[in-house]
Formats: structure tokens, sequence, C-alpha cells
């Protein structure tokens, strides 16, 4: 058996294979445009374990070797970093270190997210990026306007559009105004058109993830755009060992440094999804101000931690509610 370290980068990759004795069989560089040599080169190592880290563009070589690997495995990039740091490994090749670490059996797992739920992400993830492009626009617009100490804040209804087209501005503010509009516009169809492929693609959800959705649509405040966030993003629940897990999954989790004995609370560690953390954030906003138990536990925080951190530990709290009833299938009640 051989165990093989995989390095990927965007034009090529390393690879360096290793046997039972940790002797190197192979060590090689491949260009990723070339899938037939690399898919040759992995046949003359079988039968062969390898693993890569979970970059942002792993899926097509993880394809191509399935098939071809008695066992494949994605490494979790932040965790393998730590632990190849406390090895003190001289030899700084990571496809050398990955190697090792698939012999000894010291591979951070990876979470792999199904075909359905990457293009589920991908669709979310295409939402958020024009909702921010539109925003962007609709802020260069208030800018403009503001110049002419003419904003308001209902700019961009039919009303506030009919008070933009009649403003008395100069031909260049104009003139910049009616291309932002145009840019603005193309967003919100493009938005529209989004929207409609997402409500028909959760139609054709497993029955799995129609329970997932229907149980956060419980949750006073909780919409569509938040559930269809929290079912891409989290995915199957099951794979946190606890709620505190899925805590540290969306970066909602505290750092600690400790010296001397002393243990010093830092702030969020802000690592994993960040769109996840987005969403609970608004969505304990709204909470928090149409709920009266929830605002009450955070005006409780509020006294204590500061507003910031107070909303950041309700949507915490939140999260590990979504968690709880995702597990039991029970819808939201209040006493939760």
């Amino acid at each position: 058996m051989n165990f093989v370290g995989i390095d990927l980068h965007k034009k090529t990759i390393t690879v360096e294979a290793l046997d039972q004795a940790r002797k190197i069989v192979a060590r090689k560089t491949l260009a990723c445009a070339d899938p037939d040599k690399i898919r040759s080169f992995f046949e003359g190592l079988r039968p062969f374990q390898a693993v890569m880290e979970a970059t942002a563009s792993y899926e097509w070589l993880w394809n191509l070797l399935e098939p071809l690997a008695e066992r494949l495995l994605l490494a979790n990039p932040h965790k393998l970093r730590v632990i190849a740091e406390s090895k003190n490994k001289s030899d700084k090749l990571d496809a050398h270190v990955l190697a090792e670490f698939v012999v000894l059996d010291m591979i951070p797992l990876a979470y792999r997210p199904s075909p359905r739920q990457r293009e589920h992400r991908r669709l979310v993830r295409q939402r958020q990026h024009l909702i921010r492009r539109s925003t962007a626009v609709r802020n260069k617009i208030r800018r403009i306007v503001s110049d002419y100490n003419a904003d308001r804040r209902d700019l961009f209804t039919g009303e506030g559009l009919t008070y933009l087209a009649a403003l008395e501005l100069s031909p260049s503010a104009r003139f910049v105004i009616e291309q932002l509009l145009a840019e603005w516009r193309h967003y919100e169809v493009q938005l529209q058109a989004l929207d409609k492929h997402l409500q028909q693609f959760a139609k054709t959800a497993p029955v799995a993830e129609q329970e997932a959705r229907a149980v956060l649509k419980t949750i006073p405040m909780v919409g569509p755009v938040t559930v269809d966030v929290v079912v891409s993003e989290l995915g199957d629940v099951g794979r946190f060992r606890s709620c505190k897990r899925a805590v540290a999954y969306a970066g909602l989790a505290p750092g600690q440094r400790e010296s001397a004995g002393h243990r010093h609370e830092l702030g969020i560690t802000k690592q994993g999804s960040a769109l996840l953390r987005w969403a609970l954030v608004e969505s304990a906003w709204r909470l928090v101000r149409s709920c009266r138990r929830w605002g009450s536990i955070f005006e409780g925080l509020h006294k204590r931690r500061g507003k910031k951190k107070a909303i950041v530990a309700v949507a915490r709290r939140l999260l590990t509610v979504m968690v709880a009833m995702l597990r039991s299938g029970q819808s939201y009640r209040l006493a939760a």
C-alpha cells in the first residue's frame, strides 16, 4: 500500500508517495491542465491511500482520483497546520507532510458537502453576492444625492424613484446616477430570477431537507433567506458531536488565551462560514426587537457585556436552538 500526499495549487499538483516504512516511492509535479497524465500517474501507484487539503478548488481532483484510490481523505487545513507545526517538521514540503500523516493515520478530516449541498451553497452564496452588489450601488447613489442634501429613506421605492428623477442635479451627477440605477435594476432582475430558481430547488429537496426547512420556519422572524443559509451551510447536523461544535463551525465561539494560569476571553474566532454567521446575527437582531423573551435575554447581556457582544451571544444561542430542533425534529417552542 502506498500513502500519497497531494499539495494542490491552481496550475499544478505536487505529489509524494511513501510506503509503510515512510520511504519515498515517488515524487512528482503535474499540471492541472493534463488530467489524463494525472490519472495515469496515480494508476501506477495503486493500491494507494491519498489525502488532499480542503482548498477552494479540490472537487475536480477528488472526482478524478476517487475511483482509483483505496481510500481518499480530505484534510482540514487549519487543524492540519497546528499538528504539522507541533511535530517540528524540517521538511517544508506540504505533500511530504500530508503523506507522512496518512501513514501515521493522523489526518484531521474536513467535512465534504454532498453534491446537493454544494449546489445549494453555490446558489445561496450567489444570492448574497448579488445582494452585496445591489447594496453597494444603492449606497453610491445615496452618496451622490447627499451632496445635494436630498437623500431620503424611501429613495428606492416607486415614490422615491419618481422624486429622484425630478431632482435637479448637475449633468455629470445625473449621468452617473442613471448608470447606477441601470446597474441596480440589473441586480434586482437577477435576484428575482435567483429567488425563483431557489424556490424550484427547494421543491426537489429530499425528505430530510424538507423536514429541516419546515422545522426552521417555525422560529419567529426566520424567513426563507435565513432558512436557505442555515440548511446549505450547516448541512447534516448529525456531523456535529455537540452544539458547541456547530457554534465553532459558524465562527461564533469566543477565542481564549491562557497565560501563567490565567485565562483571557478573546473575541469570536470568525473561523468557518461567514455567511452563516451573518445570517444568524441578522436573525438575532430581528428576534430581540420583536420577541419579548429574546429581547429580555439581549437586554440582560447588553448591560453586562455591551451591545456587540450581546447580539453575538444571542446569535450563538439561536444557533444552538436551531441545532437542537433539527436533531429532534420538533418545532420551535417559546420556552426553548
